[in-house]
C-alpha cells in the first residue's frame, strides 16, 4: 500500500491519522495513528469528513477500511478540545462524524480494544463493523456532566432500541464485544489475530458486485430509515426500476444465464 497524496491543501498535513490506497484491491483505508489511545482531535474531525468525500470521488477506490494502529481503534475524544471549541465548531460533530454514511461507497470500521466516545460514533457510522474479542463500546459522556454529540445515541437507538440505549448512554455502561454482537450492533465478532482477515475477506466480498447497485443500496437503505413501510416499498420500486436500465444488471443477467462471473463496470 502507498500514501495517497491528497491535493487539497486543507489535507495536506493529516492530524492524528493517514491515508493509504490500495489500486490492486480497490480499497482505501483510513487509519487512526495517535497510539496508544488514538485520541481524536477538533481539527481530525473535519479532516475526518474531507478524506471521506475525496475518497469518495475516486475511482481507485471501491471500499473504505477505518482501523486503527494499536490496541485500541480509540478511547474517544481530545476532552480539552472541547472548552476550547466555539459553539459553531462544536454543532459541526456530528455532520463530520456521519461522513462514512453519507459516503455512496461501503465503510467497513475494524474495531479492537477501546471504541469509545467518538470513536463508537464513528464506526457506527460506518456501514460494517467487524469487531475483536478484546473490542468494548461505551458512550461515556454523562461522566463528564455531557450527552454524545456525534450521533452516537441517536444511532445506537435507531440499532437496537430505546432500552438498550438508554443502559448504555444513562450508565456509561461498557459493552464488550459479544454483547454488541448479540444486540445487533455488529457485523461480525472475531478473534483478535483475525481481524484483519476477517476485514480483508469483507472487502473482496464487497468488490464482486456492482458499484451502482451498492450505492443505491445503501442510500434507499439510509434514505427509508425513518421512512413507513408504504414509503420504503415505493422508493424501494423507483430504485429497482431505475437499476433495471444500468448496463450491470443486463451484465448480471447476461452472465447468470451464461453461467458465468459477472463484469461490472458500475454503470
Amino acid at each position: 500500500m502507498t500514501a495517497y497524496e491528497f491535493v487539497d491543501h486543507r489535507l495536506s498535513k493529516l492530524d492524528g491519522f493517514q491515508v493509504e490506497i490500495d489500486p490492486a484491491h480497490e480499497r482505501a483505508d483510513v487509519i487512526l495513528n495517535r497510539p496508544p489511545f488514538n485520541i481524536v482531535s477538533m481539527p481530525q474531525r473535519d479532516q475526518l469528513r474531507l478524506v471521506f468525500e475525496t475518497l469518495d470521488q475516486d475511482d481507485r477506490v471501491r471500499v473504505i477500511v477505518v482501523r486503527a494502529i494499536g490496541e485500541h481503534f480509540s478511547s474517544g475524544g481530545n476532552i480539552g478540545g472541547f472548552m476550547e471549541a466555539t459553539p459553531e465548531t462544536v454543532s459541526k460533530l456530528a455532520w463530520n462524524i456521519a461522513s462514512p454514511a453519507r459516503c455512496t461507497k461501503p465503510v467497513i470500521a475494524a474495531n479492537r480494544g477501546y471504541c469509545f466516545g467518538v470513536g463508537f460514533e464513528l464506526s457506527l457510522a460506518c456501514d460494517f463493523r467487524i469487531v475483536s474479542d478484546t473490542a468494548q463500546f461505551a458512550l461515556p459522556e454523562q461522566k463528564l456532566g455531557q450527552i454524545p454529540g456525534s450521533g452516537g445515541s441517536a444511532r445506537l437507538q435507531k440499532m437496537i432500541g430505546i432500552t438498550r440505549t438508554k443502559d448504555i448512554v444513562m450508565r456509561s455502561r461498557r459493552i464488550p464485544a459479544r454483547q454488541a454482537l448479540e444486540w445487533g450492533i455488529v457485523t461480525e465478532c472475531v478473534a483478535d489475530k483475525d481481524l484483519e482477515a476477517a476485514t480483508d475477506r469483507l472487502v473482496d466480498e464487497l468488490r464482486i458486485f456492482s458499484p451502482v447497485a451498492q450505492r443505491t443500496a445503501k442510500k434507499l437503505l439510509n434514505d427509508t430509515e425513518d421512512s413507513t413501510l408504504a414509503i420504503a416499498i415505493e422508493l424501494e420500486g423507483h430504485c429497482y426500476s431505475r437499476l433495471r436500465q444500468s448496463e450491470d444488471f443486463k451484465e448480471g443477467v447476461e452472465a447468470f444465464n451464461a453461467k458465468r462471473p459477472p463484469k461490472f463496470i458500475g454503470r
